[in-house]
């Protein structure tokens, strides 16, 4: 079957003379197919998929040497694009390109707009800009927004979404242009169990229709092995290539940090739950006692509880871990023990204190949070002045600051990279450098969103390391997580939020 797209990426960097990130790589997509690309982080596995959807070869100062052949289609670019240094073609324009290769990025909010009123307005953008007939457009607007399982929520504004909707938001822009490549970087990354199982569904659709499909993952999941093809990256080329099964059992993928079958698989086995016991009879660190919390409710429709009466409490070395479908109120019970939202009725106490009226940035000496997205808390020009940032308020001199600063970076494994832009790391070393601000500051509260979305194998080993030591230090950690294996394994509790309340999973 021919192709309908073919690259080839002989040389890829970003930087005029810098090296190259992606080199001596192959694909050939061809209609109905399902391709894997694995790679752990810094592997040049996300900016492959960049170059695929033409947004690393948009401006700035990046040189590609290398082909991308587009089967001639009914709309949109096609044809043979050469490359060696320059990519101003204009058929390679996002506009242009975007409408036959989709591309839904590892951050979500790469994708979105931001100035969309409801997720209806979103999915219809790009219909506007191309002019679409308004019946047309709404029609592909509720087929795609049913297809990612977000069709009751058209009215919902973005930004009242939870990290898993967003994602599947994402999805749904990228599919109501009807593409013929379809390009997914950590697609499985904060679904829950039924977004995976409305994943999968998605891509067979796709490729029954005679869409190209390629995933690109850190871990081996369930939509990876239905792969028909799959690439191992390692150092910006292939390192191994094959059926998913031949790729696993390769010696590459043993060396490579990419996670195994499963989060369940992953080394070591035994976790806070084995070596770091709670503190029985102490004072609880965190408590939500009958919290009751509603976003306000969107046009037409009524205003839904997210916690309704919720009772949790973590105490010294405790490691809970809260389950749930997205947009159950996981993040938002992180963000009441924050500060960062306040309960309509209920109380919450940080250290036996009620924190009504408390400042957040007060309630932030005692609780760290790691958001979902980690680029929402960094901001400085090196991962060291990131980690030392907040240092300063605990009233420690400079030095003791640097020093706390790298010990923390070293606990994450990035010491080498402290003098690095956290802008210049991969997504996965961004969360581990976020991790390693909360962690420098030695909080007696932990609160994890989503901790393990998108981590390597190595990374994974770098945060449960970290969840342990916190534990041990006696620190109760709070997470949220839909990597069910990994909870268990790794917490004392697993607590389900369900109907706005919490109970024993």
């Amino acid at each position: 079957m021919t192709p309908v797209l073919t690259v080839h990426v002989r040389r890829f960097a970003y930087d005029d003379d810098g090296p190259p990130a992606v080199r001596d790589v192959r694909l050939a997509l061809e209609p109905g197919s399902l391709v894997a690309a694995l790679g752990a982080s810094g592997s040049g596995k996300s900016t492959l998929a960049k170059i695929v959807a033409g947004w690393a070869l948009q401006g700035g100062h990046a040189r590609f040497e290398g082909t991308l052949e587009l089967a001639p289609g009914p709309d949109g670019p096609g044809g043979r694009l050469e490359f060696s240094g320059s990519h101003d073609d204009p058929r390679l324009r996002l506009g242009a390109w975007g409408q036959r290769v989709a591309y839904v990025p590892q951050r979500p909010g790469d994708l979105l707009t931001g100035a969309a009123a409801s997720v209806g307005e979103e999915l219809a953008f790009s219909l506007e800009q191309r002019g679409v007939e308004r019946g047309a457009m709404r029609e592909r607007v509720v087929r795609a927004a049913r297809a990612v399982g977000l069709g009751e929520l058209l009215e919902r504004h973005p930004g009242r979404l939870s990290g898993g909707e967003q994602r599947r938001l994402a999805l749904g822009c990228a599919l109501v242009e009807r593409p013929d490549v379809v390009v997914l970087d950590e697609p499985s990354a904060s679904l829950d169990a039924d977004g995976a199982e409305a994943l999968a569904e998605l891509v067979d659709g796709l490729r029954r229709g005679g869409a190209a499909v390629v995933v690109l993952a850190a871990a081996v999941d369930a939509l990876v092995r239905r792969a028909d093809r799959c690439l191992l990256l390692d150092g910006g080329t292939s390192a191994a290539e094959g059926t998913p099964d031949e790729v696993v059992a390769s010696s590459a993928f043993a060396a490579s940090g990419v996670a195994g079958t499963g989060r369940d698989a992953m080394e070591p086995t035994s976790g806070p739950a084995a070596q770091a016991p709670v503190r029985q009879g102490s004072r609880p660190l965190a408590e939500l006692d009958r919290v009751t919390f509603a976003y306000a409710a969107a046009r037409g429709h009524a205003a839904h509880a997210v916690l309704d009466g919720a009772c949790l409490t973590a105490g010294p070395g405790e490691v809970i871990a809260l389950t749930g479908p997205n947009g159950a109120g996981k993040s938002t019970a992180l963000r009441h023990f924050a500060g960062l939202a306040r309960p309509l009725s209920g109380t919450v106490r940080i250290g036996g204190t009620d924190i009504a009226g408390v400042p957040a940035g007060r309630v932030a000496a005692t609780v760290g949070t790691l958001f979902q997205d980690p680029r929402d808390q960094l901001f400085e020009r090196t991962a060291l002045r990131e980690v030392s940032f907040g240092l300063a308020a605990l009233g420690l001199a400079r030095d003791a600051a640097r020093a706390r600063a790298l010990e923390a970076l070293d606990a994450v494994g990035l010491a080498r990279q402290a003098d690095v832009h956290p802008y210049e790391l991969s997504s996965s070393e961004q969360r581990l450098v976020a991790l390693a601000t909360v962690l420098a500051r030695r909080p007696a509260v932990l609160l994890l969103d989503e901790p393990t979305a998108g981590l390597d194998g190595r990374a994974l080993g770098r945060l449960d390391a970290a969840v342990t030591d916190a534990a041990r230090a006696g620190s109760a950690v709070v997470l949220s997580t839909h990597d069910h294996a990994w909870a268990r394994r790794r917490a004392h509790r697993v607590l389900a939020l369900e109907r706005g309340r919490f109970a024993e999973a």
